[in-house]
Order: C-alpha cells, then structure tokens, then sequence
C-alpha cells in the first residue's frame, strides 16, 4: 500500500555436445511459424517456473508430453547459457540470467502501463499503481501520483507482504486456497495496523469477498487512514493488478461505488493491450 503524503510533491539453440536433430531443435512450428526448439525451451522455462522454480527431468516430461532426451538436449543448452542451473540432487532450477530478463520486463511492463495508470488518476482522481507478484512478495512496478496535495505515495521497487494490501489480495484470490496458506506460511501474517489480517482464516475469507464482488479493497490494513481499491488485470503473463488509493475520507464507499466500475474497464483494456502485443511480426 501506498503512503501518503500531505505535501504537493511527491513523496508520499546455442551450441551443444550432443548433434542437433533437425526433428527437435530447428524444424519451424507449424502453429506460429517460430523455430520449434526455441518455443519448447521457453514452454520449460514457464513450466518450472509454475512448478515453484525446481523440478526434475522425469516431471517435465509428463507435463509437457516431450521425451526425455529431446528435453535433456534442451536443458544442457540453458544450463551452458546460464538460464538453467543443475541442483547437486540432478534437479534443475531457473538461473541467475533470469533475474536481469526479468527486472529489465518489470520495468518496461511499468512504464508501458503508465498511460492507463494516467486515466485512472484523471477519472478518479486519486494516485494509481501497478503491481506484479514476485515469488511470495508484491512489487511496484508503476505509479502516476493524484494531482492532490494530500496523496498517496510508493516507491517503484518497492516490496511487500501481500495479506496486507489491495494489490495483494486481488492477486492472491486468483490462486487455489492451498497455494495461498503455503504462501501465508512461507511470509507470516505480521501486522502492520491494528486492521490487518493476521490469520490465514481471515484472509481467505477476505479472498472469497474478493471474489464474490471483483475488486479488492485495503481498509487502513497497510497505513492508517489510507484506503485502497486494487483489481486483477485479467489473463495477464505475469500476476498483476492495477490500483488507485487515498485518503480514508475521499475514498468513501460512495466514491468506490464510482471508482470501481473505472478500475475494472482500465484493467481490461490493459489486459487486451498486453494480448495484443504478443502477436507474431
């Protein structure tokens, strides 16, 4: 969640040992026209990271339907490349020359998104943000700031716990039960206000509310006397959510009776604009 601020500047198929097999690494895809190998890298890639970022061979194989020795070749490719490292157990875990692919992607998904982010401060008036999951934590990745003088501030970068926030629990609540207690345990639930949720319980439930009415709302759970509305943006490649917050006293249930139906349409047009950019050249 944002802090506020009451002054009116913003504080608040590289080479391999083994001979390549035409049948496996260069034949073109006959759906998208791309070179097969390099599409079946990146659908591993993904794969382990659904898998939690470590997984072996033998689960690969049966997820994706490849055979054993067409995603050995591939995985010894991005191990020598650096995107995939071999654990002492023999399983396989995402590299460290993921971390700058992503961080530069974080950025760039930020600053694209920052027009929608500038609707949503004309038409609500207040700060709006952009945010991603990262692993078990929140990330800022955009922020256009309200025009008022009293306003809500983040840093861009800036990491929290998710049970505390809108942006959080828009997130979370597109996610199983099971796989949000396992976060919970993994972060803890430490307080940061006397109106934060502190239980696992409590936070599903508040998931389920999420759910039930489309939008999140963070009521004085992060900084008191800020309020925050967040929505997931839909069918997006990474989580991500998109939100306004302010004032307790502006952001007032009438005010999210208008401001909501706003978040909602900003985050669909964001989410066709992101589909949109993926189509082939």
């Amino acid at each position: 969640m944002p802090t506020s601020s009451a002054s009116s500047t913003d504080k608040s198929s590289a080479s391999t040992t083994d001979k390549p097999s035409a049948s496996t690494t260069d034949k073109p895809a006959a759906s998208t026209g791309g070179v097969q190998s390099l599409e079946r890298a990146f659908d591993l890639l993904e794969r382990m990271a659904d898998a939690g970022g470590e997984v072996g061979l033998s689960e690969l194989s049966v997820s994706s339907g490849l055979p054993l020795p067409t995603i050995h070749r591939l995985m010894r490719t991005l191990v020598a490349c650096g995107y995939v490292r071999q654990q002492p157990n023999r399983r396989y875990a995402l590299g460290p020359r993921l971390i700058r692919l992503g961080e530069s992607a974080s950025r760039l998904l930020g600053t694209w998104a920052r027009p929608y982010l500038a609707r949503l401060v004309e038409e609500t008036g207040e700060t709006a943000n952009m945010a991603l999951l990262d692993g078990d934590e929140i990330v800022y990745v955009a922020q256009v700031p309200s025009k008022h003088s009293m306003r809500m501030f983040t840093e861009v970068g800036r990491r929290v716990l998710p049970h505390s926030t809108g942006v959080g629990k828009a997130l979370l609540a597109g996610f199983p039960d099971a796989e949000v207690r396992a976060l919970l345990t993994r972060t803890g639930m430490p307080a940061a206000t006397d109106k934060t949720i502190t239980t696992p319980d409590g936070f599903l439930a508040a998931l389920e509310e999420v759910r039930r009415l489309g939008y999140a709302v963070d009521d004085n759970e992060q900084e008191i006397g800020v309020r925050c509305l967040a929505v997931s943006v839909p069918d997006s490649p990474t989580a991500a959510a998109i939100s306004i917050s302010g004032p307790a006293g502006r952001v007032t249930d009438p005010a999210t009776e208008r401001i909501v139906p706003v978040l909602q349409q900003v985050a669909a047009e964001l989410s066709e604009a992101l589909a949109s950019s993926g189509t082939g050249v």
